[in-house]
């Protein structure tokens, strides 16, 4: 889980030049703090990860997929000499 680095100082200045009185900055930026800490963010190599995993998926259902495809053709073949010999005796 990525880390979130907060500058709490910074946060309660912030506010307190918006009008806060220092008790209630205090108060917003250590909500702020826990709030943000309990959040879990996607790294930048999570995503690379996942990016990897879907690849692969897509690679072998493309492989699978061609696979499928070839065998509805010969059983559609088939289907269709069945049809043909029915129809058209020898």
């Amino acid at each position: 889980m990525a880390t979130i680095t907060f500058d709490t100082l910074k946060f309660v200045r912030k506010l307190q030049e918006a009008g806060f009185e220092q008790r209630q900055a205090e108060g917003i930026a250590e909500a702020f703090k826990d709030a943000s800490g309990e959040a879990e963010l996607a790294t930048k190599r999570d995503i690379e990860r996942l990016e990897d995993k879907i690849d692969r998926i897509d690679t072998r259902l493309g492989g699978e997929l061609t696979l499928v495809k070839w065998m509805m053709g010969l059983i559609l073949g088939g289907v269709v000499a069945l049809i043909m010999r029915a129809f058209f005796p020898v």
